[in-house]
């Protein structure tokens, strides 16, 4: 996969229609997409940024759509099929989303949920190829 801007910023020889992050989201995500935000079975945070989940999301669903509003035909339709729902779904589920501890009309939470859980690896686990025999599995 190529790199949607070169050293210039340019998507693919074009300029970016939005300068950030932020300007896309300010300026037209958050203009564009009209839901029932009720924070039961939607839910927003109206500090998005603040959570990095949704940084990440929002930043592949504006790369995408700088990318694909250049094909005229499929573009716009791939660009909602394939980025823009499927990361919206993750983002406004009130249950599990990045922002279902916050609120869409009291804001962003105090106590947001931790990260996930991690125990340390064995660093022999990633010295071998993915499929290699181990000693202690058995195999030979």
């Amino acid at each position: 996969m190529t790199e949607l801007w070169d050293d210039t910023g340019e998507a693919d020889g074009e300029e970016p229609v939005f300068a950030s992050l932020d300007e896309f989201v300010t300026a037209h995500l958050a203009q564009l997409i009209r839901r029932r935000i009720n924070g039961t079975t939607l839910t927003w945070c109206p500090a998005w940024w603040k959570h990095a989940e949704a940084i990440s999301r929002l930043d592949a669903v504006w790369r995408a759509w700088e990318h694909l509003r250049l094909d005229e035909n499929l573009g716009m339709s791939t660009w909602w099929l394939y980025h823009c729902d499927p990361h919206l779904n993750a983002l406004l589920d009130a249950d599990t989303g990045p922002f279902s501890a916050c609120s869409p009309t009291d804001g962003h939470t105090a106590y947001p949920h931790p990260p996930l859980s991690l125990e340390p690896s064995d660093p022999a686990l990633w010295t071998g190829t993915a499929f290699a025999a181990r000693e202690d599995d058995g195999a030979r």
